[in-house]
C-alpha cells in the first residue's frame, strides 16, 4: 500500500508523539533495519536522520550482498555463515532490488584455479540450501567467453561462483517505507541535538528540523545510536569523557570508480582475491556501468563527503589495467565515490595497523545510562544486527520481551510476488506503485534516459513520486539515492539538476536550489 508522506504531517506526528518505546538515531542500513524489526514486533518507533536516509556509508557500498569470501580465507567461519544466511534473506525479501550475480576469478598462475576453487566449494557448502549456484572450474576459453573484457595474456583459466548484488540506497528506502507502513515514524533531515536524562538514565532526545528550524523533545523508553562511523559523537552526548577515551570506531575508506560497461561487457563480475600488494579488486556490472574497487584505507576524519586519496585511485586504475584487456584511464571515470566503513576498534589499543585486519563483525554496547549503540558489520547482515540490538535492549529491560524472527520472511514494499532470484532487477516499482507512477504529471517525460541501464532512466513522474512517497527533500536526495545517477555518471547528473529542482519546487512548495548539487557532482568527477 502506498500513501503520501508529507513533511508537515511527519513533523506534526513527531511533535505530538509523547513517549515511544524506541527512538533510533541514524537512518542508514542498521537504523532502518532496527526500525522495521521493532515496528513489525508492535513497538512504537521513531527514527531521526540528520541528513537523508542512507546518505552516509549505506549508499556507498560495492553493491554486493555476500558472505565474504576473503573472510573465509581468514578462517572466520561464523561470520561467513551468518552473512550467507542473511544474503539469502535479503534476496528473498527484496527481489525487486537484489538478485544473484555470477563472479569469475581469472587465474594467471597454474595453481590459482585449484586453490581458489576448493575455497569456493567450501563457500557453497556453508551456504547450504541458500546457495545461489554451484562453483565451476573454467578453462581459459570459457573464462574469456564469460569475461570478454578480461586480459587474455597469460590466462590459465578461472573459477565461477555466485553471490548477491543489490541497490543499497533504494533498499534503504524500501526499509524506511516498509517500516512506515508498519506504523514507524521516520523523519530525514532532522538531526538529534542532544539526549534527555533522568536519574542518569537516557530517557529521550532533543531534535531540530534542518529545513524549518522547528525543534522539540521526544521521550523514549529506549534510545538506539545507529549512526555508523559517527556513533562516538552520539555517545559523547551521553558521556563525553567516556566517548573520548574509549572510541568504538576506527574508520576505513573504500573508494569506487565507475566506468562504462564496454570495459567489462556481459553480466559476469570479476574478482581478484589477492592483488600484488594483497588487496582485493572487484569489477562489477551495475545499472549499465562497471564499478571498479575497492580500497581499505585508514582515515581519521569523518567527512560527510570524503574524497579519494591519489594512491587509492592509482591502485584501482593500475590493478584494473593488469586484469582488463582494455585499461581504463582517468578520463574514462564517470563517477568516483567514497564511503567510510565503521570498523570496530580493538579494545586495547590505538595501534595504527591496516584496517583490513580490524573486525568486520558488529558490536552492540549498552551504556550504564541505557543508551544502546550499534556499529560495525556490513550491509548484508543489517537484519541480524537489528535483531541483536533488540535482543540486547530487551535483555537489559529497556523494552518488553517480544519474539524475534518476524523480518526473516518479511517482503519489503515494492517486491513483486513470485519474482525469481535469477531475474535482474528492473524498475524499482511494481504492481500498484508502477500504476500509480503512470498517473503522476510528466509520466511520459524523460529527464534522463540510458538504454544500457536496467532501470531505464529518470522521468518527471519519478521525481514527483520521490517527493510525495519517498521523502525526497533536495536535488541530491533524488539524483543520488532515489535515482542513482550521481553514482553512475556525475556529469549527466549535474545536467539534470535544474530540471529536478524545478519539479521539486512545485512539489514541496518552497524554493529548491541546484547549485550545491552541481558542486557535489563536480567532486564526484574530481580525481586527485
Amino acid at each position: 500500500m502506498t500513501t503520501p508522506l508529507p513533511r508537515p504531517e511527519l513533523l506534526s506526528r513527531l511533535q505530538t508523539a509523547g513517549e515511544v518505546d524506541l527512538a533510533i538515531v541514524g537512518g542508514g542500513a542498521v537504523g532502518l533495519g532496527v526500525a522495521l524489526d521493532a515496528a513489525a514486533r508492535g513497538f512504537s518507533v521513531v527514527l531521526l536522520e540528520s541528513h537523508d536516509f542512507a546518505s552516509g556509508t549505506s549508499s556507498r557500498a560495492t553493491k554486493l550482498a555476500h558472505g565474504g569470501v576473503r573472510y573465509l580465507a581468514q578462517g572466520d567461519v561464523p561470520l561467513v555463515r551468518e552473512a550467507l544466511h542473511e544474503r539469502g534473506a535479503m534476496l528473498a525479501n527484496a527481489p525487486h532490488l537484489a538478485q544473484r550475480i555470477p563472479f569469475v576469478m581469472p587465474g594467471y598462475h597454474w595453481w590459482e584455479r585449484g586453490f581458489y576453487g576448493v575455497g569456493l566449494k567450501a563457500y557453497d557448502a556453508l551456504a547450504g540450501r541458500q546457495g545461489l549456484g554451484g562453483t565451476e572450474w573454467l578453462s581459459s576459453r570459457r573464462t574469456l567467453e564469460l569475461l570478454p573484457g578480461v586480459q587474455p595474456r597469460g590466462l590459465w583459466g578461472g573459477v565461477r561462483y555466485w553471490d548477491g548484488q543489490f541497490d543499497d540506497a533504494r533498499l534503504a528506502l524500501a526499509l524506511a517505507r516498509t517500516a512506515a507502513a508498519r506504523g514507524a515514524l521516520l523523519v530525514n533531515h532532522c538531526p538529534v541535538t542532544g539526549l534527555l536524562h533522568e536519574r542518569a538514565q537516557v530517557r529521550g532526545l532533543a531534535w531540530r528540523c534542518a529545513e524549518s528550524g522547528l525543534a522539540g523533545e521526544l521521550r523514549a523508553r529506549c534510545v538506539v545510536n545507529a549512526t555508523g562511523v559517527w556513533v562516538d559523537a552520539v555517545r559523547a552526548m551521553d558521556a563525553p569523557a567516556m566517548a573520548t577515551a574509549e572510541r568504538m570506531v576506527a574508520p576505513s575508506q573504500g573508494v569506487h570508480l565507475v566506468v562504462d560497461r564496454a570495459f567489462l561487457p556481459g553480466q559476469h563480475a570479476l574478482l581478484v582475491p589477492k592483488t600484488a600488494d594483497g588487496r582485493v579488486l572487484f569489477a562489477v556490472p551495475w545499472l549499465g556501468k562497471t564499478i571498479l574497487g575497492t580500497t581499505d584505507t585508514p582515515r581519521h576524519d569523518l567527512a560527510r563527503e570524503p574524497e579519494p586519496f591519489a594512491e587509492e585511485v592509482g591502485f584501482i586504475l593500475r590493478e584494473s589495467a593488469r586484469y582488463l584487456a582494455r585499461a581504463p584511464g582517468r578520463a574514462d571515470v564517470r563517477s568516483v565515490w567514497v564511503g567510510l566503513r565503521p570498523l570496530v576498534k580493538p579494545v586495547a589499543a590505538e595501534a595504527g595497523g591496516a584496517t583490513q585486519k580490524l573486525s568486520r563483525e558488529h558490536t552492540v554496547q549498552v551504556a550504564a545510562s541505557g543508551l544502546v549503540t550499534v556499529t560495525g558489520g556490513k550491509w548484508t547482515t543489517y537484519r541480524a544486527m537489528a535483531e541483536d540490538v533488540l535482543d540486547r535492549a530487551m535483555a537489559r529491560g529497556l523494552l518488553p520481551h517480544k519474539p524475534a524472527g518476524i523480518t526473516n520472511g518479511l517482503r519489503l514494499l515494492g517486491a513483486a510476488p513470485g519474482r525469481s532470484l535469477s531475474e535482474p532487477p528492473g524498475e524499482h516499482l511494481y504492481g500498484s506503485e508502477a500504476a500509480l507512477l503512470q498517473t503522476l504529471p510528466g509520466a511520459g517525460h524523460w529527464l534522463w534516459h540510458d538504454s544500457e541501464s536496467s532501470r531505464g532512466g529518470l522521468s518527471e513522474a519519478m521525481v514527483r513520486f520521490a517527493a510525495r512517497y519517498e521523502m525526497a527533500r533536495s536535488v541530491e536526495d533524488v539524483l543520488a539515492r532515489r535515482c542513482r545517477l550521481l553514482f553512475l555518471d556525475a556529469a549527466a547528473a549535474a545536467l539534470q539538476a535544474d530540471a529536478v529542482a524545478a519539479i521539486l519546487q512545485e512539489e514541496l512548495g518552497r524554493p529548491v536550489e541546484s547549485e550545491a548539487f552541481k558542486l557535489l557532482a563536480a567532486q564526484y568527477l574530481r580525481l586527485p
